[in-house]
């Protein structure tokens, strides 16, 4: 059976809020000013979370789907019966890789469950290059892709700075406080287009990185925990129970991938799918030469945190070689190659604790994430790797405890090399 509800139209910008779930905050509180000042009438990243969301996943998700569908659908619904809303102005954004992974099909889970919920009226938009869903991709301008752009790649930089910064400030709130002030301002920038072209980059790169070297800081060793595994569960503190504050409250220093990072990766893949398979030229090149552009604007950045003193990765380009002799290219299901090369990366670059966050039952993150681990052991030793299942039946209290004992691990190592 067809389950239909209407596509987000041009026509509705001036007047319909689009309700979109809110995978990473920072990034996503930037994207939300980009899209206002493009013509969007109103964007709300949600953040409403707790049992109701997940209990109305599971009622119009089977609990075999993926665990982000059920909870991304769960605060759709929820979102719907608040109140809050003019239900009948209100349209609904989800995002498609166009991958082989479950991800592509959440839209007809979520047109499904709204059909049930007693909200066929409610438009739907999909955010793909893909080609995915004709007629409900919503318009994105030239102008307002940049500013998307700048966006992320400014809410990463944030996220590295405040994440190494937080972990070792003398004066408690400091880092938070600061990261506010340039939430605000780059918001601004961002709102009144001003420095979201890429010339503009370098120079911004190197005042927020200089910033956050002058907060007050002790430096004393903690434990250094990398976080990866499926892009949802990794950044969103509603799939991963908001995983980075309980590391934090464990003393650590807590470092999480790039966002832009998975944009980097999907534009490999589409340029390995012309390279190994002979498929879509055209596509090819596009990607190639915007991984190209992607990977300079990361370098710049990469260079103005590291001359501040920070840790930073390295270009992309060196990140597709860490899987050889572990993962071909080629394994590209779900965060394939990526979820290895992270992994990888982080250990060489002094973030040897890691834990891989998956949905239970994601077979692509199981065998390039779980499926790797001892491999990975294998070649480094120091490597202390726990993977942790997120699911609706998986008590947070088991997950917090299993992690507990990576941190314990990571501490008895701590003193050894002492």
């Amino acid at each position: 059976m067809e389950y239909l509800t209407p596509n987000f139209t041009k026509d509705m910008l001036k007047d319909y809020t689009l309700l979109i779930p809110n995978m990473c905050p920072t990034q996503f509180t930037l994207v939300k000013a980009a899209m206002e000042s493009e013509g969007y009438h109103r964007v709300e990243f949600l953040d409403n979370c707790g049992s109701e969301v997940s209990q109305l996943g599971l009622r119009y998700v089977h609990n075999d789907t993926c665990y982000p569908a059920l909870l991304i659908i769960g605060q759709f619904i929820d979102a719907l019966n608040s109140g809050k809303y003019d239900v009948h102005h209100t349209a609904l954004l989800i995002t498609q890789s166009g991958g082989g992974c479950r991800a592509s099909n959440y839209i007809k889970l979520l047109r499904k469950a709204l059909v049930r919920a007693g909200y066929e009226y409610v438009p739907v938009a999909s955010a793909n290059v893909s080609g995915l869903e004709p007629g409900s991709v919503p318009p994105f301008t030239p102008k307002m892709l940049m500013k998307l752009l700048a966006a992320v790649e400014y809410g990463d930089e944030l996220v590295a700075l405040r994440n190494q910064t937080h972990a070792y400030e003398i004066n408690k709130g400091d880092t938070d406080k600061l990261m506010q002030q340039w939430m605000d301002e780059i918001g601004g920038w961002i709102r009144s287009s001003k420095n979201y072209l890429i010339p503009s980059f370098n120079h911004n790169f190197k005042k927020i990185a200089a910033s956050f070297a002058k907060v007050p800081m002790k430096k004393e060793p903690k434990v250094k925990v990398g976080v990866v595994g499926e892009i949802y569960v990794k950044f969103s503190p509603l799939g991963n129970n908001d995983l980075v504050h309980f590391l934090e409250s464990q003393d650590c220093e807590v470092n999480l991938p790039s966002l832009m990072g998975y944009a980097e990766y999907c534009c490999a893949n589409w340029m390995l799918d012309y390279e190994y398979y002979g498929m879509d030229k055209k596509m090819g090149q596009i990607a190639k030469f915007g991984l190209k552009v992607m990977n300079s604007i990361g370098m710049s950045m990469s260079r103005a945190m590291k001359k501040y003193g920070f840790y930073a990765p390295g270009s992309f380009y060196e990140l597709m070689k860490k899987p050889e002799g572990i993962l071909g290219l080629g394994t590209k299901m779900g965060e394939g190659w990526l979820l290895t090369g992270e992994m990888i990366e982080l250990i060489e670059g002094g973030y040897p604790n890691i834990v891989c966050a998956q949905p239970f039952g994601c077979l692509p993150n199981h065998i390039a994430g779980k499926g790797v681990i001892n491999k990975i052991r294998a070649l480094h030793p120091e490597a202390n790797i726990t993977p942790v299942d997120y699911d609706p039946s998986a008590t947070r209290v088991n997950q917090e405890n299993r992690i507990k004992l990576m941190l314990a691990v990571a501490r008895e190592n701590m003193e050894t090399q002492g």
